[in-house]
């Protein structure tokens, strides 16, 4: 499906064609529509203004796609090296909740595969909501 927008309502079945989806640069089911919609975000956004990958620098799947679109324009959180899924989403609710903005650098020529970082501090509650749990 390419880039979806977020407003977008998914079907299960159309969830369950994606999941049987091969996430390959070498597949072309993958890399065409992924493809065909960051060149019309690299067009609609001109030289306006960088793209920030939030997810994993470590591999080229999604990687080495977007290099060749976004070039370097292409950045990330510098902390997401050598983290996991969990990490990295814990580390932006963590900074989001703190109000602090993530350094980002390019993906380009980076360091993309890092020792593991120590774990993040357990977050604070949030002591004004009945289903108060941590995050």
């Amino acid at each position: 499906m390419g880039l979806v927008d977020p407003e977008k309502v998914v079907s299960c079945e159309q969830v369950r064609e994606m999941a049987a989806g091969r996430i390959d640069v070498d597949n072309d089911r993958y890399r065409t529509p992924f493809d065909l919609c960051c060149r019309s975000l690299f067009e609609q956004i001109e030289h306006s203004c960088d793209v920030v990958l939030l997810g994993s620098i470590a591999t080229p799947k999604y990687v080495e796609p977007l290099l060749e679109i976004f070039g370097e324009r292409l950045l990330f959180p510098v902390e997401f090296v050598g983290r996991g899924d969990m990490s990295r989403g814990g580390l932006m609710l963590r900074a989001v909740e703190a109000e602090m903005e993530l350094v980002y650098a390019p993906v380009l020529n980076a360091i993309r595969h890092g020792a593991r970082p120590p774990k993040l501090a357990p977050a604070a509650r949030n002591r004004n909501s009945s289903n108060s749990r941590p995050i």
